[in-house]
């Protein structure tokens, strides 16, 4: 069985599409996964095993005749048998019912319900964003219990990252990791306030490790390491070295961003900082490995840094 989903939205949003995804290819073994993603969202699909190809198509742009007219060739080509779409607008729902794919399942929130044969309504207020995604199988018949999204690390990124530790003098298991940036300045975490944490952590536990970690070169970081010059600092260049480096920490601090998630889907025990707009019952696994943190206000800032440091030692 060829199937195909359409899945708007960023990093995030497709990880939590992961459980989706492995509940299709439990079901239909032998199936062949295609996914239609944003560009800013291809990458995810690098920690994904069960997903043959990715196609780019930016849902929210302003796409001409030309770029809907590619995509639908394309999908006619490849002649699915089943459809996916997260995607509520008319135009999405009216280019799967011209594709010809026979069944097309999807959310019943819009529009698109029109061109769907089957459609799901979602709780929207009390269901985990992934669970949301995954209650759609139920219209295939796919009654398996929803599982936690679990990535892929592929086996050049273990390796990397086990280089990494080599050259930062840390052990797997043995190290603090702080991401400590997230999506937009409303998810970023001052500076001076992981100070705070930090130098509660090092007084406490003097021997532990504590790495920085992010894509890029940040202020924050050299702000940190300017204090505290016995920081280890990493920028791993790609998904599969992030959640590595995550797989390999004893506590992940993270601002709500694509990095939480991979800190959770890692297994790491992880402390995600929140906004007051997030609820971690729709965000985050419902484990003890994560705890959300969340904000009194809109901004992560107002997050205290002994709210954290409340549930490090105590939680």
């Amino acid at each position: 069985m060829r199937i195909l989903a359409l899945v708007p939205g960023g990093i995030s949003d497709q990880i939590l599409f992961f459980p989706t995804i492995e509940g299709l290819k439990a079901q239909f073994p032998q199936s062949q996964i295609d996914v239609v993603v944003e560009p800013r969202a291809k990458e995810a699909y690098g920690i994904c095993k069960s997903v043959r190809d990715t196609v780019v198509f930016d849902f929210k742009g302003r796409n001409s005749l030309a770029d809907w007219g590619n995509l639908l060739g394309m999908i006619r080509d490849r002649e699915y048998q089943l459809a996916l779409s997260f995607d509520d607008r008319w135009s999405t729902g009216l280019l799967l019912w011209l594709s010809g794919i026979p069944t097309r399942v999807g959310a019943a929130s819009g529009p698109s319900d029109l061109y769907l044969t089957s459609s799901v309504v979602l709780d929207s207020e009390k269901q985990s964003t992934g669970k949301r995604y995954y209650s759609v199988l139920k219209s295939l018949g796919i009654t398996a219990p929803y599982q936690d999204p679990i990535v892929n690390i592929p086996a050049k990124d273990l390796g990397w990252a086990e280089v990494e530790r080599r050259r930062l003098a840390v052990k797997a298991g043995s190290y603090v990791l702080i991401w400590g940036q997230g999506d937009g300045t409303a998810a970023s975490y001052p500076a001076e306030q992981w100070g705070t944490i930090i130098q509660d952590f090092q007084k406490k536990q003097p021997d532990m490790p504590i790495v920085l970690a992010d894509r890029i070169s940040s202020k924050w970081i050299g702000n940190l390491t300017q204090s505290f010059p016995n920081l280890k600092v990493t920028s791993p260049t790609s998904l599969g070295q992030t959640v590595a480096l995550f797989a390999g920490a004893s506590l992940s601090l993270c601002c709500e961003g694509p990095e939480m998630h991979l800190a959770a889907a890692s297994k790491s025990f992880t402390l995600a900082l929140l906004s007051s707009t997030s609820d971690p019952r729709v965000l985050l696994p419902q484990t003890d490995r994560v705890i959300g943190i969340k904000s009194p206000s809109p901004q992560i800032s107002d997050i205290s840094p002994s709210m954290i440091l409340e549930k490090i030692w105590g939680g």
